[in-house]
């Protein structure tokens, strides 16, 4: 499925945009299930202000959709109308700052964040070694693991708003809450800064290692996936939930439940976005229908189906 080309209308709009438009652009090489269909313009900006520029001049009907890393994310086999904006080189950036605080980037991955602040002797930032992404989705969805949660350590974040203009975001700002926060949605993150505590470095990396070695015991790190697939329930664990409905190992064309940690879904070769997806609303169905619980969606799903699919 391709769609309309929108990049020379747009490039002529913005004639001083030094970000790249490409039209058509893949997005399954992007994402860890390597599904999904295209961008109908895959926009990376060249750093902030070109950010602001292009948002600026955007027509206002044109969707804008985010991604990060991919790793939290279905793109639909359909692909993606309007424009998707993926942060890059530009937003990558990690400083080190007194009182032993960290500003980096939006497109960081969370693990360079972890590693930066270990080199640093900075403490309180080694939980982000056990989260897949980066670190404006660490931002849009509160994330956390290993006892650690972005909400615990963020001073303050940076962001675009859809119509070009920058804000400035305090902690309380965000409304954080479980896998969740309240910013605007059309907000766009590019820059964060971080507190952490005195530490000393071996300590640090000894934690990483522990975290490493956890994940690795438990979670199909190594398998096309998308983290983990559902949020916990008030009092209760999604895994469990999913297990208890009988749903490890079950399989959708070529998706499955993990068999190592069933609150992982895995593309096993082959697979669609659509079977991924299917699969997920089959174990959610399964979920409720046993325990009277349904289970909230924690990876992002976004796009079209494919002509003919079901949505």
């Amino acid at each position: 499925m391709s769609f309309p080309d929108l990049t020379a209308d747009l490039a002529a709009r913005m004639p001083e945009l030094r970000g790249r438009l490409l039209a058509n652009q893949p997005l399954a090489p992007l994402t860890w299930f390597r599904v999904g269909g295209p961008a109908q313009v895959l926009y990376t900006p060249a750093d902030e202000d070109d950010l602001g520029y292009f948002l600026a001049r955007l027509p206002e009907e044109i969707p804008v959709t985010v991604v990060g890393l991919g790793s939290n994310l279905i793109v639909r086999d359909g692909g993606v109308a309007g424009v998707v904006v993926r942060l890059a080189r530009g937003f990558s950036d990690i400083e080190v700052e007194e009182g032993h605080r960290l500003r980096v980037g939006a497109a960081v991955p969370d693990v360079k964040l972890a590693r930066a602040a270990a080199d640093a002797g900075i403490a309180g930032l080694a939980f982000y070694r056990g989260i897949p992404g980066g670190i404006g989705g660490a931002l849009r969805m509160n994330a956390g693991a290993h006892h650690g949660e972005t909400k615990d350590r963020l001073i303050e974040a940076r962001a675009v708003d859809r119509q070009g203009r920058l804000h400035v975001l305090s902690n309380a700002d965000f409304g954080f809450s479980y896998r969740h926060s309240g910013v605007a949605a059309d907000l766009i993150f590019t820059r964060a800064l971080f507190q952490g505590e005195p530490g000393e470095t071996a300590d640090i990396l000894a934690e990483m290692d522990r975290i490493t070695a956890a994940r690795e015991a438990s979670q199909p790190i190594r398998e096309k996936t998308g983290g983990s697939t559902f949020k916990n329930p008030p009092g209760q664990k999604a895994w469990q939930l999913v297990d208890a409905a009988g749903c490890r190992g079950l399989a959708r064309g070529g998706a499955q439940v993990s068999q190592m940690h069933c609150n992982f879904l895995i593309n096993t070769g082959g697979a669609t976005a659509a079977d991924i997806e299917e699969l997920g609303e089959e174990v959610r169905r399964r979920v409720k229908s046993g325990s009277g619980i349904t289970l909230e969606w924690e990876i992002k799903r976004i796009g079209v189906p494919a002509p003919g699919a079901t949505p």
